[in-house]
């Protein structure tokens, strides 16, 4: 088996009035529980959308710091993200239409090594 991590960035979303979100909540729900009841689910979570309550650490100078905000000043950011472990390619690209479907919004897939 092999794990695929699913992802998509914030800015891939797009506008929607409030209450299409509210649409996507059940069949996202449900795209995770197929995954569950297949055996592939890892791990699945959308992130914090706030960038001001995001915080880097960095101790590769030997002393740990640790500033506030994202590592980078980017106009993407990382929405949320699913963890597979599925027996090939194909079957992490099915989970990723899937969950596309699910969320209204399109997926990135790369494997995990």
């Amino acid at each position: 088996m092999t794990k695929y991590a699913i992802y998509f960035q914030q800015q891939w979303v797009g506008d929607h009035p409030a209450e299409w979100y509210g649409t996507r909540v059940a069949p996202s729900r449900a795209v995770i529980e197929e995954i569950k009841e297949a055996g592939h689910y890892v791990f699945a979570g959308g992130l914090v959308e706030e960038l001001d309550k995001a915080f880097h650490a960095d101790d590769t100078s030997g002393e740990l710091v640790i500033m506030d905000g994202p590592y980078t000043e980017s106009k993407e950011y990382l929405g949320g993200i699913t963890i597979v472990d599925v027996p090939d390619e194909a079957t992490a690209r099915r989970w990723a239409g899937k969950i596309a479907v699910g969320c209204g919004w399109p997926q990135e897939v790369r494997e995990i090594k």
